[in-house]
């Protein structure tokens, strides 16, 4: 891959937000393979860094974050803990919320057993909080726009299970096999100066989302 092919959706001298495929890691794990992190060397020359200031999962598509200097990085990760960086997501999700909009509030733990981890609502589990709105569906697909306002691991995978609509393709939530149907909608970064990017649907999700009601 050259640098001029790597998918990014905005950049400046501090940062670049690049739109990670579905199915693409953030890091290549001990087994190796491709990975976000492997883009790296196409992104800047200098030493340290790049670095990632936040993850997705490898199953998400959407805005990605990395910055350039380390003194950004400090920043964006300060934006992230204090809550005041703005992530929106989309997701289809199976059946329909009982409400137009709403905020699920419910703690968040992580469980491991011999097949593997999970993430849980847990009353002893660490505060989380996701802000959604429905935009559109029917009575067997309804298509969410999500606003986490914390950052815990699986977080709107989870928010959407305990709603009763777990994301459509997350196995691990209920939402049934195939491509999962979440995307990092936007991103925005209210600093000097303020940074913000908006990455398209991905393909995989292209038809789900027009029987909900989206048009490109």
């Amino acid at each position: 891959m050259r640098p001029a092919d790597l998918p990014i959706l905005a950049r400046d001298r501090r940062f670049v937000v690049l739109n990670k495929p579905a199915g693409l890691p953030v890091h290549a794990g001990p087994r190796g393979g491709d990975s976000v992190e492997g883009w790296f060397p196409l992104l800047a020359d200098r030493r340290p860094g790049p670095w990632l200031a936040h993850r997705l999962d490898a199953d998400t598509a959407g805005c990605l974050l990395v910055a350039l200097r380390r003194a950004a990085l400090r920043a964006a990760q300060a934006e992230f803990a204090a809550g005041r960086a703005e992530k929106t997501y989309w997701a289809v999700v199976r059946g329909r919320p009982p409400e137009p909009e709403g905020l699920i509030e419910a703690p968040l733990a992580k469980v491991s057993t011999r097949a593997g981890w999970r993430m849980r609502v847990d009353p002893a589990g660490r505060p989380a909080a996701t802000a959604w709105r429905r935009l559109g569906g029917d009575d067997a697909l309804s298509w969410l726009e999500l606003a986490p306002r914390t950052g815990r691991t699986h977080q709107v995978r989870v928010h959407c299970a305990a709603l009763g609509c777990p994301v459509l393709g997350d196995a691990l939530y209920g939402g049934g096999a195939g491509p999962m149907h979440l995307l990092a909608r936007a991103l925005a970064l209210h600093i000097a100066p303020p940074l913000a990017a908006c990455a398209p649907p991905p393909p995989a999700m292209h038809a789900a989302l027009r029987r909900c009601g989206w048009a490109p």
